[in-house]
């Protein structure tokens, strides 16, 4: 039916909770970055971390930006005259993702379904909304990357769906034809409403967390109770 299939992660292949809130997380935050020399208190790392993360976004100065995580986890240190290499950079980042992830799962089907494509033949992409020292890893460990024949993270792009600029990126470098390409999402307005702009057929499945809105946007296909295992029966 379709050569290329583009799927979403989180909350489309993967259930996961996060809490990013927790006082708990930015006191052992505070701890790390107090042993590597950087001085902070649990509110004021918290404070910091927002407010270099919007500094972030607004130096990308285009719509739908995505900032770079890494660079504030670097910043950070760097305010507070600590030194700072890109392994610290990754390490820091990477361990505030497992403190603050509650858990992470693949969907029921998820797998088996991957793995069919690939034998058929077809390509398979991710383009998600994400951070890559967060969601590179996470995908890793779910055993998921084998699976993709390319990866795009919205923190490496500096851009976000639903921006066509996004979308078009990986059309381009993987040339894909879009009529010959399905986008599949748990989220519409970025997703779906996202795909539809490159003129891409979709799939909107509504999960746990998929935005609490939806039936806004007209997909070509719905799975509205969440079952990842009616997918096959619709788009192979």
């Amino acid at each position: 039916m379709y050569r290329n299939y583009i799927f979403d992660f989180y909350g489309t292949l993967a259930d996961i909770r996060t809490d990013e809130e927790n006082p708990c997380l930015w006191q052992k935050m505070a701890e790390i970055y107090r042993a590597m020399g950087a001085a902070y208190g649990a509110d004021e790392l918290s404070s910091a971390f927002r407010r270099l993360e919007g500094e972030e976004t607004a130096r990308i100065g285009i719509q739908e930006a995505e900032p770079d995580l890494s660079r504030v986890f670097a910043r950070l240190y760097l305010e507070k005259g600590a030194a700072c290499n890109e392994t610290l950079t990754k390490m820091t980042a990477v361990t505030f993702r497992a403190l603050s992830r509650e858990y992470i799962r693949a969907y029921d089907g998820v797998e088996e379904f991957l793995g069919e494509l690939r034998a058929r033949g077809k390509r398979v992409y991710l383009l998600s909304n994400a951070q890559t020292d967060f969601t590179r890893p996470e995908i890793e460990m779910l055993g998921l990357t084998k699976y993709f024949d390319g990866i795009f993270i919205s923190s490496e792009q500096g851009c976000k769906k639903p921006s066509k600029i996004f979308f078009e990126r990986l059309l381009q470098k993987y040339a894909l034809d879009p009529k010959e390409s399905i986008m599949i999402g748990n989220d519409e307005s970025a997703d779906i409403a996202g795909a539809r702009l490159v003129g891409m057929d979709t799939l909107y499945i509504h999960t746990a967390i998929s935005p609490a809105e939806y039936g806004r946007v007209e997909s070509t296909y719905r799975v509205m109770d969440g079952d990842f295992r009616k997918v096959r029966g619709l788009i192979l």
